[in-house]
């Protein structure tokens, strides 16, 4: 039986425009078995997921929880749990990180604050090297297990790339997807020879955009304009561009995206329906899932880092 990641990259669906969206992440360690929606089907206390579940809602910040690669026996794991709260946006990306003895503390956080992007002196500020997560939860889609598994744990075996398992990011026909922090992007299709260079351009501050699905600070929309004005500069800094403005309703848009440097792109995206038919999710019936076709990229005439972007003539 085809899986939903061998029908999505046999018809060569796009990548582009299709990262979860959050500009802030709170992950929690929790080894063990998860279940399908795993904030509640865990060992975390599911009274103490529901809370998280309730508390971030609306506020920018998604949680999900990380565990190392490995086997996960049935078992309640350690007395500490390392848990990351991590902001995406350009130029103010940052992680901080600590051990806790009882993740119920966590439901105490001001999300509104750490969505918004500012942690306030939170825990201790995480300084090694980029961290990467690999969506492996099979009891949500058996792609992320059988292709993503595997994957967390050769990039694992390197000893050299700090790799977690994650719960759930989103877009399982495009397995094995990660994510990479500090700034966010996400990843579909990737070996563990491509995942190295996306780390190796991550600690130099840069960004590799091949298999790149966008960076999770914005909304699709918006991944799909940024990437698109990366692929046609060749920009590689991850804090040169931003997105200022995004404008229209589904199925179409103007985003704004900025350079550090003063320079500024007005990008047309569009909605489209990805055709023929397939699985969104392994089990689920084939349908048309939205995808993100950028239009145009047109360069503004006049703009200022200050005064901000004039409108062509």
């Amino acid at each position: 039986m085809s899986t939903c990641a061998t029908a999505s990259r046999r018809l060569a669906e796009p990548l582009s425009g299709t990262a979860a969206t959050a500009r802030t992440w709170l992950l929690i360690e929790q080894p063990g078995p998860w279940g399908a929606d795993a904030l509640t089907t865990s060992h975390l206390d599911p009274a103490v997921g529901r809370a998280l579940a309730a508390a971030t809602e609306g506020t920018g910040v998604r949680v999900a929880l990380i565990r190392r690669p490995g086997r996960h026996a049935d078992c309640h794991g350690p007395t500490t749990q390392r848990v990351f709260a991590a902001h995406t946006a350009p130029g103010r990306s940052w992680i901080r990180t600590a051990a806790l003895a009882d993740p119920a503390s966590l439901t105490s956080l001001d999300f509104a604050t750490l969505g918004a992007g500012e942690h306030g002196g939170l825990w201790e500020p995480h300084t090694g090297a980029p961290l990467v997560f690999v969506c492996t939860n099979g009891k949500r889609d058996r792609c992320c297990a059988l292709l993503g598994r595997p994957l967390a744990a050769e990039l694992a075996a390197t000893g050299s790339i700090d790799t977690w398992e994650i719960t759930h990011i989103g877009g399982h026909r495009f397995s094995p997807t990660l994510f990479v922090l500090p700034y966010g992007y996400a990843y579909g299709r990737v070996t563990a020879h491509e995942v190295k260079d996306i780390v190796e351009a991550a600690r130099d501050g840069r960004i590799a955009t091949g298999n790149c699905r966008g960076r999770s600070a914005w909304e699709r929309p918006a991944q799909a304009a940024e990437l698109a004005v990366r692929e046609l500069t060749g920009e590689e800094g991850a804090g040169a561009l931003d997105v200022v403005r995004t404008e229209g309703p589904a199925p179409h848009w103007s985003v704004t995206v900025t350079h550090a440097d003063g320079r500024a792109w007005r990008v047309a995206v569009e909605q489209g329906a990805a055709e023929p038919p397939r699985p969104e999710s392994c089990g689920r019936v084939p349908g048309s899932p939205a995808r993100m076709d950028v239009a145009s990229v047109t360069p503004l005439v006049s703009v200022s880092p200050l005064a901000g972007v004039s409108p062509p003539s």
